[in-house]
């Protein structure tokens, strides 16, 4: 056993030496207000010291950033169901060339360990498969299952996920012709707690209101779009620390969707319809509350990958200040991911621009260039 681990390790730590220094060089942005003339690169780490070998470094400057975080992504998915390994790459390599370095992969049904190994490609934080209520979500998309299998399946992909479990918290119910909440109080209280008990955390998509007040009291960590936020929710939200990742880049399709079933669903099409009108104002109530808001796009579902610049400006024209959205997308998201930005001895994942994100975050729609595990890639 222990020559089968010894081989590869071993591999990686040659490998690694064998890279050349990289200097990146001009402004840093370790944190919103600090600043560095430059870091450097040895053997895909993080170092503010000079190391030796130094003038012989490959060298990149502008603006650093740590590597965009998309807090809400789906590799290896598309609008049919799970996709095979050439398109889940693609979609990989063009979120990376967007800046995204770090995904939470918000819920897939495709296995995308393999791109672990890839030292090219975005490092992913699973959630598993979504798990939704019995025909009361996207097909191919999740394990649908009723209340009572809840906890059990929420346990399974605790144990195969990356420390995430995704919940479909509200869908359409056709037969009261609009969305409503898929999970009674009782089970969505005993599979958050059991996944806790597994050191997960539990997020759930959330497009209305009736859910999200048993939700939140039943503990869960986290709520994807959170368009039904009201004024009696919000501060509730506030009080327990619950994030949201609202996905603008997607509620922006919701008068499109909204249009192709208004004949057979005309509640639900005007209720679409509400919570697309009033996106803007729900995310400003919920960070001037003090809701924790963080970038994600949803891309892998029907939106394109690589929408992460779109999703830090939707945040602005929402109204927050820029650089709070900025750090939804950079340090504070990787802070609450639990991964390193531009720290000492981390991976060295960044992005650099030619210009200051920090003055205007349109600027992250031209990364110059793109740095995975201490290489140039982009």
């Amino acid at each position: 056993m222990s020559d089968r681990v010894s081989g590869p390790v071993s591999d990686r730590t040659s490998d690694q030496e064998r890279r050349p220094v990289l200097r990146v060089k001009g402004r840093v942005l370790v944190g919103p207000d600090e600043v560095r003339d430059e870091l450097w690169a040895v053997g895909g780490r993080i170092t503010y010291e000079r190391p030796p070998g130094a003038e012989s470094a490959q060298t990149v400057t502008g603006w650093a950033l740590p590597g965009l975080v998309d807090a809400h992504c789906h590799v290896g998915l598309d609008r049919h169901g799970p996709v095979d390994a050439a398109t889940a790459e693609k979609q990989a390599l063009t979120d990376r060339d967007a800046g995204t370095l770090l995904i939470r992969d918000a819920g897939s049904p495709s296995d995308t360990r393999w791109t672990d190994d890839r030292e090219d490609l975005p490092k992913i934080i699973r959630a598993g498969r979504h798990i939704a209520r019995t025909r009361r979500y996207i097909r191919n998309y999740a394990h649908e299952i009723e209340p009572g299998d809840l906890v059990a399946y929420v346990a399974r992909e605790a144990r195969r996920g990356d420390g995430w479990v995704k919940l479909v918290g509200d869908w359409i119910d056709r037969d009261a012709g609009d969305l409503t909440a898929c999970w009674p109080r009782g089970e969505v209280e005993a599979a958050i707690a059991e996944a806790h008990r597994l050191g997960a955390r539990v997020t759930a998509h959330c497009f209305a209101e009736a859910a999200l007040r048993d939700l939140v009291e039943a503990g869960i960590d986290c709520i994807e779009h959170a368009t039904g936020l009201t004024e009696e929710t919000i501060p509730l939200f506030a009080e327990r620390g619950v994030a949201i990742v609202p996905t603008l880049v997607n509620i922006a399709t919701f008068p499109d969707l909204a249009a192709g079933g208004e004949a057979k669903f005309p509640r639900w099409s005007a209720h679409m319809r509400q919570l697309y009108e009033r996106r803007y104002d729900t995310v400003r109530a919920a960070y001037d509350a003090g809701i924790p808001v963080f970038v994600g796009t949803d891309a892998g579902g029907s939106l394109a990958h690589g929408l992460v610049a779109g999703e830090v400006a939707e945040l602005v024209k929402a109204g927050i200040p820029p650089l709070e959205a900025l750090s939804a997308t950079a340090w504070g998201a990787r802070r609450w991911l639990g991964r390193p930005g531009l720290d000492e001895g981390a991976p060295a994942d960044l992005v650099v621009y030619d210009e200051d994100p920090r003055a205007d975050v349109r600027v992250l729609a031209a990364p110059r260039h793109i740095v995975l595990n201490g290489r140039v890639v982009g």
